[in-house]
């Protein structure tokens, strides 16, 4: 039974808030069983991987390394200059469509098993705080307690650590955009010269260290606004955690007659992480963390009796009708995946190792001599890849007008990885042969003429017709 402080969970308000608007802080229940096991492995592995993605090296970069300085973005041995920044957009709605389509199928399922703030509060600072102070009960017992320096003691060590897991967590962020190097010599310095890096660890320790420490459930109930859009992506097919009532009600004592599986033991709210108690139906609080399954399961194996009281299930399944996969909003969803995937692959497939943009040289448009008619450009060539790389520039002849001469082209261009020049581009052509504006064409290819990247540079000059009438020919 929930202690006599406890707020029993209603449909009409949140557990966790009490009557005067102040915070419940919650303490759930430690479960034991296949779910909880699964979710707790699922979770070390996206630790693990949130904490090596750093440190292994894919063609001379971390694996992920959003290098905002250097405008480079490498992700798995790709590199991504700043001007392809664009198709980060197709990488983002291709994340959104498919949580989209797994929500149409499996509920919340990404709340409860793969969502950072799930990951980092069950399976560390809740460990943390159980290894400290105990189980709930104890928990429980302590927050009660009047202040002594067991009490004391326990808050300082629970605290201190989820400080400095919260400082590892931000600094292995910041690790994403500087890489391990670059911040193992930030640690080693004086705060004062890496100010900015200094204050975003400090601030961003501070948010993890209020929201791990405190805020916890409050932002999946309050901020996070997947569990509003929830109503909108699933419907009665959709598989998500629920309680069968049929089988469960009334409730009643162990033997009691005419009485449900459902003993009212309150086993599945204890251990509910936001406080909710599943019985009452379907609600934007729960996160599908299958913990009230685990509980309920442990209870119906010491009774002998079968286990799903509390199980995945569409609402139909549960309401004794069938489930229906494929389904309208599935297939919208899916196809809206598939175009996106389409759209970002064909965009990925144009992505070249090098860029060349031409911009006209600051001053005027054009100018004249006696015979000829002179535009002026910058050229400027960047190598995106991480290997150094020799580009040769040189114009596509064909269908220019007779006459024209095209200067500084002649070298091939030697870039380093990363790097980038501007070269200046000179056209000329004679005035007799200028009947207008054209434009020239300019094909820039590496050594072994792996990519083919071409730009034209708009040649104009004054109007033809008044050139005739100021000139008399």
């Amino acid at each position: 039974m929930p202690p006599p402080s406890a707020k029993l969970p209603n449909r009409d308000s949140v557990t966790t808030i009490r009557d005067d608007g102040s915070h419940r802080y919650l303490h759930p229940a430690d479960t034991r069983g296949r779910f909880t096991r699964a979710r707790r492995l699922s979770g070390y592995a996206l630790i693990v991987i949130y904490f090596i993605l750093p440190w292994i090296p894919i063609g001379g970069h971390p694996a992920v390394f959003l290098d905002v300085a250097a405008r480079r973005f490498h992700l798995f041995g790709h590199t991504l200059a700043l001007q392809d920044l664009w198709l980060l957009f197709f990488l983002i709605t291709g994340l959104a469509f498919s949580l989209f389509v797994v929500t149409a199928l499996f509920g919340r399922v990404w709340c409860g098993w793969t969502c950072p703030q799930t990951v980092f509060l069950e399976h560390v600072y809740r460990r943390i705080e159980h290894f400290i102070e105990g189980d709930a009960v104890a928990r429980r017992r302590l927050d009660a307690a009047p202040w002594d320096m067991s009490k004391a003691l326990r808050r300082v060590a629970k605290h201190t650590l989820y400080i400095i897991v919260s400082a590892l967590i931000a600094n292995l962020f910041l690790a994403y955009f500087v890489s391990i190097p670059r911040l193992w010599q930030m640690i080693a310095s004086a705060p004062g010269e890496h100010i900015g890096a200094f204050l975003f660890v400090l601030i961003f320790a501070g948010i993890l260290y209020f929201n791990f420490a405190w805020f916890r459930e409050q932002l999946c109930i309050i901020i996070c606004p997947y569990g509003r859009l929830q109503s909108a992506l699933i419907d009665d097919n959709s598989l998500v955690i629920g309680y069968d009532t049929a089988r469960g009600e009334p409730r009643g004592k162990p033997g009691a007659q005419d009485a449900g599986d459902c003993i009212d033991c309150n086993r599945c709210v204890n251990v509910c992480p936001t406080g909710i108690d599943i019985r009452q139906g379907l609600q934007m609080e729960c996160i599908g963390c299958s913990a009230c399954i685990d509980a309920c399961d442990d209870v119906m194996t010491r009774l002998k009796r079968p286990r799903g009281l509390i199980r995945y299930d569409s609402l139909n399944g549960f309401a004794g009708k069938a489930t229906s996969i494929l389904r309208p909003r599935v297939f919208v969803y899916f196809a809206l995946l598939c175009i996106g995937a389409g759209a970002a692959l064909y965009a990925f497939s144009t992505v070249k190792p090098a860029t060349i943009g031409i911009t006209r040289m600051t001053g005027a448009p054009y100018y004249m001599d006696a015979d000829t008619i002179r535009n002026q450009y910058n050229v400027r060539l960047v190598n995106k890849q991480n290997t150094p790389l020799t580009i040769t520039l040189s114009p596509a002849l064909a269908n220019l007008p007779d006459g024209i001469r095209i200067d500084g082209l002649d070298a091939p261009v030697h870039l380093a990885s990363g790097d980038e020049t501007v070269r200046v581009l000179i056209v000329r052509i004679p005035k007799k042969q200028y009947n207008g504006s054209f434009r020239v064409p300019i094909v820039a290819t590496d050594a072994g003429k792996s990519f083919h990247i071409s730009r034209a540079a708009e040649f104009i000059g004054p109007d033809p017709e008044f050139m005739k009438m100021t000139t008399g020919q």
